[in-house]
């Protein structure tokens, strides 16, 4: 079984920007799609933005712009470079396989708050 590992998450204001890593004890290389998925306080974790072996991107729509996904096969490394953060961005980030992420796989992830 693969074990993420989130991190990068902070306290920033409105506008700041963030860069998430998850790093992954095993290979990712064989998950053709990985993705960030986001859960706020009472509400259900949500999917974020996803990235294929290949490249290919996609974004739910209220991070288009801001949010930027990326991975580093080698390094079994993914990435979410978050700008212009708005507080509704606030939420507990976590790495996991996409479309249907596995329930073994989840992090503790990474507390990201955007407040002034």
């Amino acid at each position: 079984q693969v074990q993420f590992v989130e991190s990068g998450g902070g306290l920033v204001q409105p506008g700041g920007s963030l860069r998430l890593s998850c790093a992954a004890s095993g290979s990712i290389s064989s998950i053709y799609r990985m993705g960030w998925y986001r859960r706020a306080p009472g509400k259900q974790r949500d999917w974020v933005a996803s990235i294929t072996i290949g490249g290919s991107t996609n974004y739910v729509d209220s991070v288009k712009g801001r949010f930027t996904i990326s991975r580093d096969n080698a390094k079994n490394t993914v990435y979410l470079q978050m700008n212009s953060l708005k507080p509704e961005d606030t939420a507990v980030y976590y790495c996991n396989k996409a479309p249907l992420p596995s329930d073994d796989y989840w992090g503790q992830g990474t507390q990201v708050t955007v407040s002034s």
